[in-house]
């Protein structure tokens, strides 16, 4: 019987394994979170404001240096955290930013323009 010298033989193992391992890569995430999830929580728990404002603006300038985009709602609640702090400009500019990037916010973040602004007349 004459033997066929394959010498890939050994390796074998070693390139399925190799395949196997790439077909399970995880895929890379649409949005970067960042610290996004815990600050909503902060909020409802009623940390300071200017602390929320301070971590998703932080956060902000990470993921738009890591080429990435913020998740849907984030803008919106960074909107609600300078209506808060009275930087009313600068939440309009937030909630326009939201609706750009997410055109399916429009009627959510219209109401929320609505109600701030009647929240600030009746003061």
């Amino acid at each position: 019987m004459n033997k066929i010298f394959r010498p890939w033989r050994p390796l074998a193992p070693v390139l399925m394994g190799s395949v196997l391992l790439a077909g399970c890569a995880a895929p890379k995430s649409l949005y970067q979170w960042e610290s996004y999830q815990p600050q909503v929580y902060e909020y409802f728990k009623g940390e300071s404001k200017q602390a929320q404002v301070e971590a998703l603006e932080r956060d902000l300038q990470k993921i738009t240096a890591a080429g990435s985009k913020a998740p849907p709602g984030y803008h919106a609640h960074l909107g609600l955290l300078y209506a808060d702090i009275g930087k009313d400009d600068q939440m309009v500019q937030q909630f326009q930013t939201e609706k750009t990037l997410f055109p399916e916010s429009a009627t959510y973040v219209d109401f929320l323009l609505k109600n701030v602004k009647r929240g600030g007349d009746k003061k």
